[in-house]
Formats: C-alpha cells, sequence, structure tokens
C-alpha cells in the first residue's frame, strides 16, 4: 500500500509478532534476561505477566529462538484445554505416536518415559505457555502434576506462562497454591516510557528500510502518552498515520493525522474534538483510490 511511498522494504507496524522487528528495550531485555537465567537454573516455574500488547508473545518467540540445542521446547499457544487435551497437547510436542484409544493413566506413564529419555540424552525440557490466565482450574492442576516428574537432581520439566495481568489474580486464588509456591522467578513486563516509544518507532522503520525518520520526536511523544507506552496500540496508531498521510498523497507526517489515527483506535487517549468520521472518509477515499488504480492496469 504505502511501503513505494514512504521508499519501504516491508511493512512496519504490523501486529504480527516478528522477532526481526525485536527492539531491545529495558522492559524487554530484562524479561529475556530473567527467563534465560532462570531456565538455566533449572527452576520450574517461571511467571512473566504484562498488560494487552505489551510483547509477551514476542518475548515468547524471542526467548524460543535464544534456546540452545539441548533445550526440547513444548509450545502452547492455546490454552483452552482440558486436562487430558493438555497431556495429549504434551505428547505431541514431545513427538510421541500414541493410539488415540490410549488412556490416560498409559499416556502420563508415556510421558513421564519421553522425559526421562531427553534428560538421559542432556536435553532441557521446557514447556511454553501463552495467554496462560486462560487456563481453566483444572487444566492449572494437571500442569501442576506434569512437573512432579524429577529425578533426584533436577526437574524433568520446567514451565514458562506468559500472561495477562489476570494470571496473577488466578494464581492468588487458594485453589492452586501447591502451583504458586513453585514459581521460582516472576517478571511484570512495563509500558514503555516515552523516550523508549520514541526509539521504538525509528527502530521499526529503520528495519523497515527508512533512510530518515518519519516520526518527529514531538509527534512520537504525542504517540506515547496516548498509546500509554503500549506497542500494540502505537503499532496501530503508527500504521494509520503512515496510511493516512498516503491518502492525502503527502510524505511529510503532521499532528492531524496523529491525532485523527489515536480517536479511531480503541483504548487510546483520543482527543474529545477529534471526531472518527474525518478518519474513515480517508481510508475510504485511500481503498478506493487503490482499488481504481488496480482497476486501471486490468484494463491495460
Amino acid at each position: 500500500m504505502y511501503l513505494s511511498f514512504f521508499n519501504l522494504t516491508e511493512m512496519p507496524f504490523s501486529l504480527t509478532p516478528n522477532t526481526q522487528f525485536y527492539c531491545a528495550l529495558e522492559p524487554h531485555n530484562e524479561a529475556l534476561k530473567v527467563l534465560l537465567s532462570a531456565l538455566s537454573m533449572s527452576e520450574g516455574f517461571i511467571k512473566v505477566t504484562g498488560e494487552v500488547g505489551t510483547g509477551k508473545t514476542l518475548i515468547c518467540r524471542k526467548l524460543i529462538n535464544h534456546l540452545e540445542d539441548n533445550y526440547v521446547v513444548v509450545y502452547l499457544p492455546n490454552p483452552y484445554l482440558t486436562p487430558a487435551e493438555l497431556r495429549w497437547a504434551v505428547a505431541a510436542e514431545l513427538g510421541l505416536e500414541l493410539a488415540p484409544e490410549q488412556d490416560q493413566q498409559t499416556l502420563s506413564q508415556s510421558i513421564e518415559k519421553r522425559l526421562l529419555t531427553l534428560s538421559q540424552e542432556g536435553k532441557k525440557v521446557v514447556m511454553i505457555v501463552d495467554e496462560a490466565q486462560c487456563f481453566s482450574w483444572e487444566a492449572l492442576e494437571a500442569l501442576r502434576l506434569l512437573t512432579n516428574l524429577e529425578t533426584e537432581q533436577k526437574k524433568l520439566l520446567q514451565v514458562v506462562l506468559f500472561g495477562q495481568p489476570e494470571l496473577d489474580t488466578k494464581l492468588a486464588n487458594p485453589q492452586v497454591r501447591q502451583l504458586r509456591q513453585r514459581i521460582g522467578f516472576s517478571y511484570q513486563l512495563r509500558p514503555m516510557t516515552a523516550a523508549e516509544v520514541d526509539y521504538y518507532i525509528n527502530h521499526r522503520l529503520r528495519r523497515a528500510g527508512a533512510q530518515s525518520p518519519l516520526f518527529s520526536p514531538r509527534l512520537n511523544h504525542h504517540i506515547a502518552r496516548a498509546c500509554r507506552g503500549i506497542p500494540r496500540l502505537v503499532n496501530t496508531v503508527c500504521h494509520k498515520t503512515l496510511l493516512l498521510a498516503y491518502g492525502e498523497g503527502k510524505t511529510e507526517l503532521n499532528k492531524r493525522y496523529i491525532r485523527a489515527a489515536i480517536a479511531d483506535t480503541e483504548d487510546c487517549y483520543a482527543p474529545t474534538s477529534m471526531r472518527r468520521w474525518w478518519l474513515f472518509a480517508v481510508l475510504s477515499a485511500t481503498v478506493l483510490g487503490v482499488a481504481g488504480i488496480w482497476l486501471w492496469r486490468q484494463v491495460l
């Protein structure tokens, strides 16, 4: 859409977590260091929490990329699992091929045997759970029981829980106190500061091929304040800002575009004087214009 217009090679503010755009800011770097240190010490449970859009999934993927070859990763991106489904998911990630009619006791024994074999081969198994706040009470208990598997020297399975603040609320319940007491390390992701937002925006633009900054420090300050330092909101506002400027054929960004993008983005602190109809009109014109160019080319 606006890539060639702004001399970019790829979309700079995609909402899809992409480790190629990882920005080594203090909160994310600290979280990664805590995770790698805790895993090296063979801690049972490790927990990372943060508000929606603070970059948990990106850190999760960055962690997986950082782990050395002696780690075997069991990745669970979907926490909506029954205890039985959880065991089957773990078995599949461990490469076990079992008959569908396998009973739960035999399934658990197969998992334990596989974990022992991997341990004897010098492998460390780490389960990484995204959106862990969505686990049911029963699934959390099944997860705890899986971590009971251990030798005299170490745990056979380590678990990293990524979740929203609701995860802390759930773990505070006496019903899961045994699991809570096994959490050796915790880290809470904070939002970015205004200075970090400025660096973050320019970093992503450079990674996308920009030869010079498109957003001025003043515009970045407005974005940081409206988005409260949440990376996902920053990405959304920046993308809409570029789209608006492109729709009007302007390469120079201004506060009017920023204010309109903020007003159109849920959870942002939007200026009360701005109305969404203006943004809708510009976006509609942009889409229609692109469609017209495409049809014209088809005719030619």
